[in-house]
């Protein structure tokens, strides 16, 4: 079975870059039992349907942009976002919305779970995450461990290095 975690989201405007955050933060601090890719999906949007096509299993990290406490976690299987696109609020979210649904479309093989927090910032250019966020990292990391471990592959933490660590590894000394 082929798996892959996609981090998506924009970088620049703050809790937009959770995923991709959370993605590099697992590159660093990991690694896996068997063959599972970690992969930085920026704003790719459409252009992850690649992915759709070439594995088993994917798991998206991203903002979900609800009316619900920043911070709040959720598990959501790809299906239930199918038709939502015109009421995402950011540009990606929208594509990664109608990346699912062109998979589906075709009929393309992934299982595609939604591993989603609610932003507190989605509007501030700047780099790094919000207090709400940064306060729910850890269940953020333990929710994408677990639904890494139940595809049978088992996480062993090999560093320690910190999620600033990883943001800055991610964007350089120079934000």
């Amino acid at each position: 079975m082929k798996c892959i975690v996609i981090g998506v989201g924009n970088t620049l405007f703050r809790d937009d870059g959770i995923g991709v955050y959370m993605a590099c933060f697992l590159k660093s601090n990991y690694t896996f039992s068997s063959d599972i890719e970690i992969l930085d999906g920026g704003t790719l949007g459409l252009n992850l349907i690649e992915y759709l096509q070439a594995y088993d299993e994917v798991i998206i990290l991203d903002t979900l942009s609800i009316d619900e406490e920043p911070g709040k976690l959720y598990r959501i299987p790809a299906e239930e976002f199918y038709g939502l696109g015109a009421q995402r609020n950011t540009a990606h979210e929208v594509e990664v919305i109608q990346m699912l649904e062109a998979g589906a479309l075709y009929d393309l093989k992934a299982r595609v779970t939604i591993l989603g927090v609610v932003p507190e910032d989605i509007s501030s250019v700047a780099i790094g995450i919000s207090p709400a966020l940064e306060k729910q990292f850890a269940n953020y990391l333990q929710l994408v461990l677990d639904e890494i471990s139940a595809l049978g592959v088992k996480a062993v933490q090999t560093k320690e290095s910190s999620l600033q660590s990883a943001i800055t590894e991610l964007m350089g000394d120079h934000h």
